[in-house]
């Protein structure tokens, strides 16, 4: 049986490429990766309020493969309304789905705080406009964002095509342009798993990215121990709750 330590459902937008690949890549042994998808169509607030619409509806696709727990896999999306709002879109799912759910907001909140980040640079796909959603989320979650740059994308799919190596410098980049305790990735349609080590390498400091952070927490309310740290030194951490 496929999934017998433990079933993870996704629900990503619709055009994302990334996350399934990036979770069957981390995924250990034993673990599934389920998906369902949500219309997306842009990078804006008409297509996140069109994403919207269909969380339920998604979330009770996937959890008819009987998954163990949720993740939904969109940052700007998790946090778009403010502080808070990632708990309770979590709340809202889990009514629909009848089963655990975390967002990808969630996660990086609680990942950021696990390493003991709180002055942040932010490297995010997006246009300026959805990097202020995120810097003021972040910084009403107590973090202190010192640098956010974007690379101007309002369609999804465009950041699913970067190469590792552009997200690489990028990302090096935008931490490198102030004085930080860390570094967050943002979006979970931009690869990012296989430069991490790289980058807290060649920085010096953590880094935290969308899709790391939503498959540690989700590893973590699964009961799974796996430290990964080819993946960066959050999948080392562990901590209880």
């Amino acid at each position: 049986m496929f999934g017998w330590r433990g079933r993870i459902g996704i629900l990503v937008p619709s055009p994302n490429t990334v996350m399934e690949s990036e979770f069957h890549q981390m995924a250990p042994k034993g673990v599934a990766i389920v998906t369902s998808r949500m219309r997306f169509p842009s990078v804006t607030a008409d297509g996140i309020i069109e994403m919207e619409r269909e969380v339920e509806r998604a979330a009770r696709d996937v959890a008819d493969a009987g998954v163990d727990l949720i993740v939904f896999g969109c940052t700007i999306a998790s946090l778009y309304h403010g502080a808070g709002y990632d708990v309770d879109l979590e709340k809202k799912i889990e009514a629909a789905a009848h089963v655990g759910v975390i967002t990808t907001a969630h996660a990086v909140r609680k990942a950021l705080g696990a390493l003991g980040i709180s002055e942040i640079a932010v490297a995010t796909p997006y246009p300026e406009d959805m990097n202020q959603r995120e810097r003021d989320f972040l910084e009403q979650a107590g973090f202190s964002v010192r640098n956010v740059k974007g690379l101007g994308y309002d369609k999804i799919r465009y950041s699913g095509m970067e190469f590792s190596e552009r997200v690489y410098r990028f990302a090096k980049a935008t931490a490198g342009e102030t004085t930080c305790d860390g570094l967050f990735i943002s979006c979970t349609d931009i690869r990012t798993i296989d430069v991490i080590a790289l980058l807290e390498a060649d920085l010096g400091k953590p880094v935290v990215s969308s899709n790391q952070a939503s498959m540690w927490l989700a590893l973590e309310k699964l009961g799974i121990r796996v430290r990964m740290p080819e993946y960066g030194r959050l999948m080392s951490q562990s901590w209880d709750y």
